[in-house]
């Protein structure tokens, strides 16, 4: 679990405030996300976490002013970033801020480079569209932002091609991309999903380093407990559209309150205990569209109760940082 010096900053970077997106499907509005709200500070490494569907992409993507302008979508709440709210700038405004504040690692390095220019071209793009570099400069930028990702040779892969390089070394050219300005906030989505076990590590290691030497805030999105240990500072936990726990790290883990945080956490295996089978949680998350009444873990959750399936809980606080939305949270270490 991450043990780094504890962040004192009180100003956050990034502020989401009730944020809600809606789609239309068949003449009806189906709710992916709603009413979130989170804060990440400046130099701190924060976890969005859940399982598939549960809304975390769509929240980075909300972030990015990347969703479809269109009848069948609409955003509501605040997303804040440095004081300035996102949702009132125009797309002039917004591709300002994209790259140069703010940045995005994708899930797929593959899918994230053009196979028909070299890595040095696509790093070199994201550095010229913000006119932070040119000519000979824009070369040595390039380079030091190859090594920045501790990309080995950077003078002999910025020639390359991304089908000459191996699955990590791609990632890594997509930090590399992401944080060729000099971001304030890295949204980090999954970007460990299609790496090994040990070039995950390696990958991890590196992400820590730059966070540390360069005081870059990073959302991280997961659905893996044991990174989010290893990597962050504070978490939310989502599930079908909200969050239904938040606190530091170290407070989730060692006593969870939601039961559904501590399914997540039994679901992942453990060198510690020596049983063959490995845990997984009963039922599927509700599909968009399908949410009734009550909690939405309520049919999944071992501890349900009448009052569970008959209204919905509040997000509250419950110790210091921590919060849970669960009519009967749980007591008692992990």
């Amino acid at each position: 679990m991450n043990t780094g010096q504890a962040k004192t900053r009180t100003t956050p970077l990034l502020q989401l405030r009730n944020l809600s997106v809606d789609f239309s499907r068949r003449r009806h509005w189906v709710h992916v996300v709603e009413d979130v709200s989170l804060e990440v500070m400046s130099g701190e490494i924060f976890a969005l976490v859940g399982e598939s569907g549960c809304g975390k992409s769509t929240i980075a993507s909300s972030i990015m002013r990347l969703m479809p302008v269109n009848s069948r979508y609409r955003q509501s709440g605040s997303v804040g970033f440095s004081g300035r709210e996102l949702m009132s700038l125009d797309a002039r405004e917004m591709r300002a801020v994209r790259g140069a504040q703010i940045a995005m690692i994708p899930q797929d390095p593959s899918g994230s480079l053009n196979p028909l220019f070299t890595v040095g071209n696509q790093v070199a793009e994201a550095i010229r569209a913000h006119g932070a570099a040119a000519g000979q400069d824009l070369r040595e930028a390039v380079i030091e932002r190859l090594r920045s990702v501790r990309i080995d040779q950077p003078e002999k892969r910025i020639d390359q091609y991304p089908h000459e390089l191996s699955g990590g070394m791609r990632q890594r050219v997509v930090g590399a991309i992401a944080t060729a300005c000099k971001p304030r906030l890295l949204i980090a989505d999954e970007p460990t999903t299609a790496l090994d076990v040990t070039v995950q590590a390696r990958f991890l290691d590196m992400l820590k380093d730059l966070q540390e030497s360069t005081g870059l805030a990073i959302l991280f999105i997961t659905h893996d407990m044991g990174v989010v240990a290893r990597l962050c500072d504070r978490m939310a936990v989502m599930y079908a559209g909200r969050i239904v726990e938040s606190g530091p790290v170290e407070a989730v883990f060692g006593q969870p309150a939601h039961w559904y945080t501590r399914a997540l956490l039994d679901c992942a295996p453990s060198m510690e205990h020596t049983e063959n089978t490995l845990h997984s949680i009963p039922g599927a998350p509700p599909r968009p569209g399908s949410i009734t009444a009550g909690c939405r873990f309520a049919p999944r959750c071992p501890a349900v109760q009448e009052k569970c399936t008959a209204s919905e809980p509040r997000l509250e606080g419950i110790a210091p940082g921590q919060a849970v939305r669960c009519w009967y949270p749980r007591t008692g270490s992990a």
